[in-house]
């Protein structure tokens, strides 16, 4: 009787160690990359005051500029392609498009 108790504890314990194993190598799959399809920033850098955006798809786009701190200045949703950044200090600033789902990041400066 003490054997079987045994067995049955030692493969009980077996069991649950190799389900964390398989749950960890879950983790290991690499995250996909997605851009935006045919994205354009222009003028960078920007002296007029008026940024324009273009995607190949033309959807709405949600754009948010943060300072170099990390600390969001404009969050906007953007129908067109042009968009106003007259308000804005000159400096370098972190531009995030979003556009269906995908996001993208680039660097933009204000003379």
């Amino acid at each position: 009787m003490k054997n079987y108790v045994f067995i049955i504890f030692f493969t009980f314990t077996l069991g649950f160690s190799s389900i964390g194993f398989a749950q960890s190598s879950d983790l290991q799959q690499s995250p996909k990359t997605e851009t935006i399809e045919g994205l354009s920033i222009y003028p960078n850098p920007v002296s007029n005051g008026k940024l324009y955006i273009t995607t190949k798809s033309n959807l709405i786009k949600s754009v948010d500029i943060f300072d170099v701190l990390g600390k969001r200045i404009v969050s906007t949703s953007l129908f067109g392609k042009e968009l106003n950044i007259s308000k804005l200090t000159p400096g370098v600033y972190i531009i995030k498009i979003e556009e269906n789902n995908v996001t993208a990041t680039r660097k933009l400066v204000v003379r």
